[in-house]
This record gives structure tokens, sequence and C-alpha cells, in this order.
């Protein structure tokens, strides 16, 4: 198949975005967290981390190495991947378990550095460019659905200009989903609206 089905269903019956397949890592992904609202911002710090790692990237590639990153990155936790120092990034580039791109690793220590000096914390700076008004009817295929929003351009420019590195416009409009500043589960998904 060319392009993935708008929605398909799973073994469980459950219909879900074609995303997410019918079972397995990315389905539970979809059912579990992509689009429900999370805050805190160590939690925040992870899905910005995790999207700067997928750059170039299947998400899967990521979303199965998770737990080894939260293991690599001391469970994201900004105070403690802030304090990692250059023998950390050696010893992080010689982990099979996480994504070993020197520049990525750095950027992710950098990126901590960096949002501890935003005013307020990383979690009210990035739900500040949380849409206001949710879209007036829910998306019915992949192909109405935006990669790039106004938001999410103000929120990759606002945080190029803090200093944090591996974000556009793209990868902040997919943070926002996966974080649920947005809701884009599709009309007929078993997450829509829930």
């Amino acid at each position: 198949m060319s392009r993935v089905q708008d929605l398909v269903t799973g073994e469980d019956g459950l219909t879900r975005c074609g995303w997410a397949g019918t079972g397995g890592d990315y389905a539970a992904y979809h059912d579990d967290e992509w689009g429900r609202t999370l805050h805190g911002d160590d939690a925040m710090f992870e899905r910005l981390s995790l999207e700067g790692f997928q750059a170039g990237l299947a998400w899967i590639t990521v979303l199965r190495k998770r737990e080894a990153f939260r293991t690599a990155f001391k469970g994201f936790v900004i105070t403690e991947v802030a304090a990692l120092n250059p023998a950390d990034v050696d010893r992080l580039l010689t982990d099979p378990g996480i994504i070993r791109s020197r520049a990525k690793i750095e950027s992710a220590i950098h990126n901590a550095r960096v949002v501890q000096t935003l005013d307020g914390g990383l979690d009210a700076f990035l739900w500040s460019f949380a849409p206001t008004t949710p879209r007036p009817t829910r998306l019915k295929s992949f192909t109405e659905a935006p990669t790039v929003t106004p938001e999410s351009t103000a929120m990759a420019k606002a945080l190029k200009k803090a200093g944090v590195k591996f974000i556009g416009p793209t990868s902040a409009y997919a943070l926002m989903q996966a974080t649920g500043m947005v809701d884009d589960h599709l009309a007929g998904c078993h997450r829509a609206g829930t």
C-alpha cells in the first residue's frame, strides 16, 4: 500500500488512526499517550528531547528505545541531564540502546541547560503556544492534518531564540500532538475526543 489508511481496526476490535496499526508499540502509544494532556517540566523535556532524537528517523525507532533513553538520560530530570559532562557524552555514544548521535546527545544536554533558564519553567513555556480554541470539526483524513501551524512555528522560533537545538516547526507540531496541545485523532478513532 502506498499510503497509510486513515483508520484501521485492531485485533482488539478498536478503530484507530491508521498510523497506529492494528497492534503493537504504535497502537499502545496511540491509545495510552498520543494526544493526551501532559504536564510537568521533566515530562515535557523528555518529549522535547525525544523529538530531537527522532529528527530524520521514524518515530517507532525512538519509541522502541524510549526505556533505554530514560535510563541513559536519568529519567529526563532536567537538572540531572544538565549536569552531564563530556565523559558522559563519550559513555552515551557507546550505549547501543539509544540513538548514538554525538550532535543529538550533546543537544539534549545543552537543551537541559537552556530550559533551566526559562521563566516559569518549560511546561508553562510550551503550553503558552497551545491553540486557544479547538478545531471546529474533527479531522476525517490524514490529508487534512497539518504538519506545521502558526502556533508550532511560533513555538519553534521562541525555543530557538532561547537557544534550544534540534527543533523546528514540524517537530514542534509533533510535540503539540504528542502532549495533547492539539487533538488530531481522526473522526471514527476510538480515542477521538476522549
